[in-house]
């Protein structure tokens, strides 16, 4: 597949490092609001042409995919837009924090006959197939609770994670990968209680929920723009426990499964993660599989992450 990067964000740079890695995609074209920066970024990227505007990267007839790396608020405009051209479009996460505009795009897919996904590159990683695979086979024993957390430091209040009308803060940028973790482990949250802190700049600095499953699986997270770089994702049986210390950022897998007489590393296959989540759309547009991450994951993704910020924003839990 022929991609095209929408923006020039940095993260551009480890989706076409993998595209170079894979024999099913090649980033040929990118695009900026200024075509000087576009050609700068393409030559980073090693991409063979650049456009002076988003329009005409979705009107090039030789893309087959776009990528959407653009701040959080612009994803639904430009998603939509890339799937009426006729494009299948991967859009970084968070998609949007608002399950009606998730809808709405995927209705648009589904009218142009494309396939539409979100970034979580996390979930593509073997190492988390390894973890489901040791919790369906009782490892652990029945699943109780789940625990997540995601943290940094952002400095600079026109960092755009700091922007609240580019949808910036702690939860859509780090804490919903804690949210999918957790999503992906126990299924759909029917409560959610979260409470923030809230920056300067008015967005969420620091975010910390609990969420309640209808299978009674009690899990917590908390994430951060402020605070030390930490990473993790526990999996809490009535026998056991599987810790990962780096389950975000699709580097080495750390498996570690603990139970009362020790504890053990578990072997996940290396794999570039980025690699893997071109591939899968790669093959879901051909039509051989679903997308790992579809319509019923980004819209359950966005109706969790709205509760949360409704929840924190008012101070009392919400239904889902």
């Amino acid at each position: 597949m022929r991609w095209g990067l929408l923006s020039t964000a940095m993260i551009n740079h480890d989706v076409a490092g993998a595209a170079r890695e894979s024999q099913e995609a090649e980033v040929v074209a990118v695009a900026s609001r200024e075509l000087a920066r576009a050609e700068a970024h393409a030559g980073e990227v090693g991409a063979e042409r650049a456009y002076g505007s988003y329009d005409e990267l979705l009107a090039d007839p030789d893309l087959d995919a776009i990528y959407v790396s653009l701040p959080n608020s612009m994803h639904v405009e430009w998603a939509t837009r890339a799937l009426e051209a006729g494009k299948h479009v991967l859009c970084e996460k968070t998609f949007t924090c608002r399950a009606a505009e998730a809808e709405a795009a995927f209705d648009a897919a589904e009218r142009n006959g494309r396939v539409l996904t979100e970034g979580f590159m996390w979930r593509h990683h073997p190492q988390v197939a390894k973890v489901l695979e040791l919790v369906a086979g009782g490892a652990i024993g029945e699943v109780r609770a789940l625990g997540a957390s995601f943290s940094g430091a952002v400095f600079g209040p026109h960092d755009i994670r700091l922007r609240p009308e580019l949808d910036g803060g702690a939860l859509t940028d780090v804490g919903c990968y804690c949210v999918h973790g957790l999503r992906t482990l126990a299924g759909e949250p029917e409560r959610v209680f979260a409470a923030q802190r809230v920056g300067p700049t008015g967005v969420d600095l620091v975010l910390s929920a609990t969420m309640t499953f209808a299978n009674g699986v009690v899990a917590t997270f908390d994430c951060g723009l402020e605070l030390p770089e930490r990473a993790r994702l526990e999996v809490v049986g009535d026998t056991g426990a599987i810790v990962l210390s780096n389950p975000w950022l699709a580097g080495e897998p750390s498996v570690e499964l603990r139970r009362d007489d020790g504890a053990e590393r578990i072997e996940a296959e290396t794999a570039n993660a980025y690699r893997l989540e071109l591939e899968d759309l790669a093959r879901a547009a051909r039509g051989e599989k679903e997308p790992l991450i579809g319509r019923a994951d980004v819209v359950a993704q966005a109706r969790a992450i709205e509760a949360l910020l409704a929840s924190a924003a008012r101070g009392e839990p919400v239904e889902l």
